[in-house]
Formats: C-alpha cells, structure tokens, sequence
C-alpha cells in the first residue's frame, strides 16, 4: 500500500507545480487578466487540495483496513490452532497411555470444553457477517439469565486457571426477553476479553443484579486497562487496543463488535469503566423486559 502513496504524493506536487508554471505564463501574457487568474486558480486549488485530501484520507484508510484484515486472519489461525492442539494432545494421550477412569473422563471433558471454544468462533464470524449483511432476525424469547451467565463463566473457567479466578456474583431466577443465542455471546465474548487481558491467575469478577426494572450484568478485569481515547473505538470491527505490531494478546477483534451490535438491537446499554485497582470494567444494563 506505499506504492499507490508515493504516486498520489508524486502526481499532487506534479500538478500544484504545472498549475503554477501555467498561471505565471498567463499572468506573464495577459497582465490585465491576473485578478481573474488568480481567483481562478485559487479555485481549482481549493478544489483539488479537498480531492487530493479526502483521496489520501480513503487511501490511508484502505491501507489500516487492510492491514486489521491481515492480523485478523493471522489471529483466527492462531485461535483455530491452539484448541485444536489441545484436543489432539489430550486424544493422544488417551490413546497411547493406560489411564484411570477418571483421568480419561477429565481429559474428554476438557477437549469438550476446547471443543465449544471452537465452535463459539466459529458462531462470532458467522453472527458477524450475517448482522454486518443485516440477514440476522435476532428472535427474541424469555429465559433464565442467571442460569446463562453461570454456565459461561463455568466453562470459560478452564481456560484460565488451575485457581476458581472466575468469581460469580449472580442473583439468581432473573427472566430475560431477547436473543438467547446472541446474549450468549455477549456474555461469553466479555467473560473472555477479561480473561485474555489479565495476568495469570488474576480475579474476574462477574455480576449480575437486577435494581427496580433494570438488569445489570457486569465483567470487571484486572488487566491492563483501556485509554480513554480508545474506549470510543474498541466496539469498531477488527478494533484491537494497543499497537498491531507489540500486542500479544491473542484475539480476532470481532467479540466487541458483536457484543455492541447485539446490545444495540436488545436497546441495551453498554460502558467501559476503570477499574479502581486496575484493568477495565464493562457494565450492561438492560430493561426488566429485556427489549
């Protein structure tokens, strides 16, 4: 993408200077007529320097979308390849060793587990493109959101730490009206952005209260925490905090992005708090009706 830079910069200085050259042969020519080429020419010169800006402006955007596109398939590799291997190693250990009963139902248990965080990216691509193509109905029906929440944060448990790290704060029985499948990735996508953001073994705090007529669920990390200038941008497709090339998290930047989109369609709200001690708080507050 630096080619097509280095030509737009090559061909505008072209230009400004052939426009510069002619207007002083005209002037040179027709002394009378300087007021009128001048103003002309300041003319086209506005003209063109707002299409060469808003040019470089879509070019340098191309340019970043492309480069988010790169990292995003770099990165769904990545997240493909490590459950995968996990799977295998379990399987083959299973295969090759005389183990205890227990030991091969655990070792089962945690390639289901590994299984389901596949199948749980697999469902963001899908659910991404259909919303970004508008062809999702998101069908609404009422169910038990405590029970949701709870079997999320129990299966995302493995994947963090020998230690409980997922701490659970749910009042229980609360009925919500709305997408089961899609609020299910809602859930899972923040329990599993904390995860990735904080160091080992660290404490994630799930809540979910209701107050009066209003749910809220909430994920508090202790992670590294989100500026504020980029908490205006971690909901845009692809979006991933911090530089592309130090990151080292590992992620598609498509879990806030759904997570916004479905919220958006529950008329739900979202924000992204400090967390006192460190890292990043993201409240969800929804109507007692859940639309």
């Amino acid at each position: 993408m630096k080619k097509p830079l280095i030509v737009f910069y090559f061909l505008a200085i072209y230009v400004l200077a052939e426009l510069v050259w002619w207007a002083s042969l005209l002037i040179a020519a027709r002394p009378e007529k300087k007021t009128m080429i001048l103003s002309e020419g300041a003319v086209f010169l506005l003209i063109f320097l707002s299409g060469a800006y808003y040019l470089q402006k879509t070019i340098k955007k191309e340019r970043k979308l492309h480069e988010q596109q790169r990292n995003f398939l770099l990165s769904v590799t990545h997240e493909l390849k490590s459950p995968l291997a996990s799977i295998k190693l379990y399987l083959q250990t299973i295969l090759k060793r005389e183990l205890e009963r227990v030991k091969i139902e655990s070792f089962l248990k945690n390639s289901l587990k590994d299984i389901e965080r596949l199948d749980d990216l697999v469902e963001n691509m899908l659910i991404a493109t259909r919303i970004e193509s508008r062809s999702y109905s998101f069908p609404k029906e009422q169910f038990n959101f405590s029970e949701l929440v709870a079997k999320v944060a129990e299966r995302l448990q493995i994947h963090t730490c020998s230690t409980q790290t997922i701490k659970c704060d749910l009042h229980p029985e609360i009925e919500l009206t709305g997408d089961k499948f899609a609020l299910t990735l809602v859930v899972s996508n923040l329990i599993e952005n904390a995860v990735k953001y904080s160091p080992p073994c660290e404490e994630i705090k799930v809540e979910l209260q209701r107050e009066s007529n209003i749910i809220r669920f909430s994920v508090a990390d202790k992670g590294i925490g989100i500026k504020d200038e980029e908490k205006l941008r971690i909901f845009e497709k692809f979006y991933r905090v911090g530089s592309e090339d130090t990151r080292k998290t590992k992620g598609t930047g498509l879990g806030l992005y759904i997570v916004k989109q479905v919220l958006d369609n529950h008329q739900a709200q979202i924000k992204v708090k400090d967390n006192p001690t460190s890292g990043s708080i993201f409240e969800v507050t929804f109507n007692s009706n859940g639309s």
